[in-house]
């Protein structure tokens, strides 16, 4: 069994990564409203941040920095999936293990988390949320994506820390080693 390394940093910022178990599904963006009913009601009960997201056909990344004194996204994650699960059909397909269990089969079980460590750290992943749509060959720009923050803000008015000092790339991966790389000079990698 593997064991999971959460590093809660009370009031932080975190990076988010979670997505669909099909990865062919384009559930998230058919019922776009249920996600955001389903994370509003989260919020409403447990409040929380959200700084930048985009929620592709089967995964979505936010970014999210919760109340000080605060440090649990799991809930936040459980409460999300669930409201949104209760509400959509089931697939026709239920792995016979996630049945067992009573489980819908909608969601994979674990998401991945990211404390963010500082201003480069927070700058390269509203990269990779402001990307992800162009990677994912849903679009051409950034802004055009109707499910992501980057649209919802006219670009004369989005603050200065959401332009990623990485230049864009269709390769995720040089992004990441371009900042990882300017980040290691300045010895802020620890």
């Amino acid at each position: 069994m593997s064991h999971l390394r959460r590093f809660p940093i009370s009031g932080h910022t975190y990076f988010f990564t979670v997505r669909l178990l099909d990865p062919q599904s384009a559930l998230l963006v058919s019922e776009i409203d249920l996600l955001r009913d389903a994370t509003r009601l989260c919020r409403k009960q447990l409040p929380f941040d959200i700084d930048a997201a985009v929620i592709l056909p089967n995964m979505l990344h936010m970014i999210w920095t919760l109340p000080d004194g605060d440090t649990d996204f799991s809930k936040r994650w459980r409460l999300i999936k669930s409201s949104f699960s209760r509400h959509v059909p089931a697939p026709d397909h239920i792995p016979a293990g996630r049945r067992r269990r009573g489980e819908k089969g909608i969601w994979q079980r674990r998401f991945w988390v990211h404390p963010i460590r500082d201003q480069a750290d927070f700058d390269l992943h509203m990269h990779v949320i402001r990307s992800a749509p162009i990677h994912a060959g849903l679009v051409k720009r950034p802004g055009a994506w109707p499910y992501s923050s980057m649209a919802l803000v006219p670009a004369s008015q989005k603050p200065v820390k959401t332009i990623a000092p990485v230049p864009s790339s269709h390769n995720p991966a040089t992004a990441a080693t371009t900042s990882r790389t300017a980040l290691i000079g300045t010895n802020e990698m620890s």
